[in-house]
């Protein structure tokens, strides 16, 4: 469906971001996501070392513990966008803290205790990937009934500055925990975030939303599938979406460090590159905070294909602290990117679809994501490093431009 706006001088988003940590509800939200997400980053150092604690444990079964946790995930993801449609979104992501807080909680508590197990462990994990599936879609939806229209994009924004803050910060505070204090202490630190998240929800007061249509489960589906089909600027750029989870992100998170460790010298210069990202994403965010584009379709795909280049730029020749630079641009990019898209689908998708629509967002993402990662084994081994890295990014950055010159995209306009 098209979507024609008329010309509008798009109000610059710095001029009322102040207002929006001001906001009572959003106040208690940032709070208790900023504590969060610092935990999921703790968690993402952790729980490697925590599974080779096990005895006779290897990188396999490290695989398998994250693999389930991102199993679930991808599979409750449209249950849960039903759900956060279907029920009030507060009480939704509620919920999925108390359970996360519980499967973080009980796998520290093994860990801790030394009675840990791969298999246990996987059970722990797979809980946690599920009631993650349930507060992404929520979240998405909650927002825009906790603040007025022209702070969507600023309240986006100050999440996102967060997560890329905990992106930049918690790294290095995971490791000095496990080294300290061992891995178990660290998992039992996010289990204590998410108790400090569900705090935080229990004092906000969103306003309500119409309920979704239809009666059953899959009315419901079919009917926040026709929310995104009948869009073709939704679908179109979740594709691109798709094509940079399962082709670039797998092939930067695999050869990046593999390159830094047999052409750079070692892990370290591959910290100084993650680190070089994650402060462009910062930037990024803040950059996000202050301005409100014109076009935002094409402002997502044009963030989008520089966030296609990531997975070249680690593998070439250049120094690296010049490729640290330019992953700063590109995390730059990345993070307007996905801010002004949460901001589009929450200005323009109805309040009832909108956990829903953002379900098949994570969808597209979540699924071909794993299976992004089973082919770039083979693909370096048929095409070596730099050919894998170029024909992923080549892909990518042709959806990205198809996405791009797309009518519907082209004439996006502020809502």
């Amino acid at each position: 469906m098209t979507q024609t706006q008329p010309e509008v001088d798009p109000q610059p988003v710095g001029r009322v971001r102040s207002g929006v940590l001001h906001k009572r509800d959003f106040a208690f939200l940032f709070a208790g996501q900023a504590v969060s997400v610092f935990g999921d980053r703790l968690v993402m150092v952790a729980m490697p070392f925590a599974v080779l604690t096990i005895p006779g444990a290897g990188l396999g079964d490290v695989g398998l513990v994250l693999g389930s946790s991102a199993l679930t995930l991808a599979l409750f993801v449209l249950v849960g966008g039903v759900w956060g449609d279907r029920f009030p979104r507060r009480r939704t992501m509620l919920i999925s803290d108390v359970v996360r807080a519980l499967a973080q909680g009980i796998t520290a508590a093994l860990l801790l205790t030394g009675h840990a197990s791969v298999g246990v462990l996987m059970v722990s994990q797979a809980v946690y990937g599920a009631a993650e599936a349930f507060f992404r879609p929520a979240a998405m939806g909650l927002v825009p009934q906790i603040v007025s229209k022209e702070q969507i994009q600023p309240a986006n924004a100050l999440l996102a500055l967060t997560s890329n803050t905990a992106m930049v910060v918690g790294p290095a505070v995971a490791g000095l925990l496990v080294a300290v204090a061992g891995a178990g202490t660290a998992v039992a630190v996010d289990a204590g975030t998410y108790v400090v998240s569900a705090v935080a929800l229990l004092f906000l007061r969103p306003r309500p939303v119409p309920p979704a249509d239809g009666e059953g489960f899959l009315s419901q589906l079919r009917g926040g599938w026709f929310e995104v089909r009948s869009r073709t600027w939704v679908w179109s750029i979740i594709l691109s979406f798709t094509a940079y989870h399962a082709l670039v992100l797998p092939t930067l998170f695999i050869l990046g460090p593999a390159y830094a460790e047999s052409d750079r010298g070692g892990a370290a210069a591959w910290g100084v590159i993650s680190a070089g990202f994650g402060l462009g994403a910062v930037s990024g965010s803040l950059l996000a905070l202050r301005w409100r584009p014109s076009r935002p379709g094409l402002v997502v795909a044009g963030a989008l294909c520089m966030g296609a280049t990531q997975c070249a730029v680690v593998v070439s020749p250049l120094p690296t602290l010049v490729v640290a630079a330019l992953e700063a641009v590109t995390g730059v990019g990345v993070a307007v990117c996905f801010t002004v898209w949460e901001t589009a689908l929450q200005e323009r998708i109805p309040a009832a679809a909108q956990s829903r629509v953002s379900s098949f967002d994570y969808l597209g993402s979540l699924t071909f994501m794993p299976l992004g990662y089973l082919l770039v084994g083979p693909a370096v081994d048929a095409l070596g490093n730099g050919r894998t890295a170029a024909v992923c990014t080549l892909i990518t950055l042709a959806v990205a431009a198809v996405v791009a010159a797309g009518r519907d995209v082209r004439s996006l306009r502020p809502a």
